[in-house]
């Protein structure tokens, strides 16, 4: 996979840039790739989304580390930028613990350096079932405690819908491709699958209210706390999809 960084804004390419070759001078020949994923791989980026990347190394030495401190503190400064550092022999493992969010990876990923580690690992249908039913459940029980404890703080509620936005859209994408109906991306995925509920229709504007959250950290008075309910609820009902897979 070729970097596609042409719809991104420039001043994203050009920190990107200089944080990758800031990475391959301070790691060397330990460098094995770095990889553009999610929002920022489809082109989609908000001016509050963080820009994720994941180094891909053969070893993480503390000197090499101590190389990278900097460029990346002043990278995420400039773009809420957001580093993973993995290494080969973890990516399979990692891929199998956190096949929702290694799925959502392998859909919207842009090799910035280096060769594609993911164009070779793939997670077999019972472990994706396992891990999307463990992902959701625990979403699920998350947002219970969240809603609770912090529904009286209109912010707080918008920036946990906001938070829990990406984890509930990914969630959704792997739930249709293992149901062999794939969306067109994790946005409609979401939609998809909220319309499909009961009372779908109704709700839509909840699902709605995360891409606002997204957004403006912030949304209208008196509605955050009734569409993170409906988002547990959705989360439980897409837990009870996943659990009847085969």
């Amino acid at each position: 996979m070729t970097p596609n960084t042409e719809t991104l804004p420039q001043n994203v390419t050009s920190v990107l840039t200089e944080f990758v070759n800031s990475a391959k001078e301070a790691f060397g020949s330990d460098l094995r790739s770095v990889v553009l994923y999610g929002s920022g791989a489809e082109g989609k980026l908000r001016p509050t989304s963080d820009v994720n990347v994941i180094v891909v190394l053969s070893a993480f030495n503390q000197p090499q580390a101590d190389q990278l401190r900097e460029p990346l503190r002043l990278a995420q400064a400039a773009i809420n930028l957001r580093a993973m550092f993995l290494l080969e022999s973890e990516l399979r493992p990692a891929t199998e613990a956190f096949a929702v969010k290694f799925a959502d990876i392998a859909r919207r990923r842009s090799v910035l350096f280096g060769d594609d580690p993911f164009a070779s690992v793939s997670v077999s249908r019972d472990d994706a079932i396992f891990r999307l039913k463990q992902t959701l459940l625990n979403l699920t029980l998350r947002m219970r405690e969240a809603y609770v404890a912090r529904s009286l703080r209109e912010e707080q509620m918008s920036a946990l819908i906001a938070d829990t936005a990406g984890p509930l859209r990914s969630c959704a994408s792997t739930l249709l491709e293992l149901e062999g109906a794939p969306a067109a991306s994790a946005k409609e995925a979401l939609e998809q699958v909220s319309a499909s509920l009961p009372d779908g229709p109704a709700r839509a504007e909840d699902i709605q209210l995360i891409s606002e959250a997204r957004q403006r950290h912030a949304l209208p008075s008196g509605v955050a706390a009734p569409a993170l309910f409906h988002l547990i609820d959705l989360a439980r009902a897409m837990w009870g999809r996943a659990a009847g897979l085969k």
